[in-house]
């Protein structure tokens, strides 16, 4: 089984990918954490491999096809990235979408980062709007249509243990029989 956990930064999507692969025995990968690893392959720390891949779209796609690789050979799986539904397409067993209310998320921003709450929320609606337009222009993908997921959830609405319940029950639930009501993912350049 693959399941991908995505959603806008300070969503739940960490915490979250991590209790689910923990609860059903699945390994879990990271989009942060293969970013971190090749920003370490070329001897940058994140932020300076952050910065160089704001003038270097060929960063994106070497990360965003290690993950679509990782995710067509993925079993017991939980692949956790902001692209993960779509870069696992019909590969995915059960697609996520975590958000929450923006303030909500740069709350927890604040509390990760230790930084004050405008400049977090300035960042993170700077880099929001950065992503949905290369992801557009990359991929042709609309990070704002939800219709490719399975279940979608509002983060800022339960606590932590709530959002793992809701999501191991929807696993539990999962008919690995049927396709139906599988949302196929048209329309994407996978041209990484």
């Amino acid at each position: 089984m693959l399941i991908t956990i995505s959603g806008p930064p300070g969503s739940g999507k960490s915490t979250n990918a991590a209790r689910l692969a923990a609860e059903f025995g699945f390994d879990h990968v990271s989009g942060g954490d293969t970013f971190r690893e090749m920003a370490a392959e070329r001897g940058l720390s994140p932020v300076e491999f952050n910065e160089l891949a704001e003038d270097d779209e060929q960063i994106d796609r070497d990360l965003d096809r290690r993950l679509r690789e990782t995710a067509v050979e993925g079993d017991e799986l939980v692949l956790e990235s902001r692209l993960a539904g779509w870069l696992a397409g019909d590969h995915a067993d059960i697609r996520v979408w975590l958000d929450a209310p923006l303030d909500v998320r740069v709350d927890r921003i604040v509390d990760r980062e230790q930084k004050t709450f405008a400049v977090a929320r300035e960042e993170t609606r700077r880099r929001e709007e950065s992503e949905a337009k290369r992801y557009r222009d990359y991929y042709n993908i609309d990070i704002h249509d939800r219709s490719i997921y399975d279940v979608v959830i509002n983060t800022g609405r339960w606590g932590e243990d709530t959002v793992t319940d809701l999501l191991v029950a929807a696993v539990e639930a999962y008919d690995t029989d049927t396709d139906e009501g599988q949302t196929p993912v048209d329309g994407v350049d996978y041209d990484f």
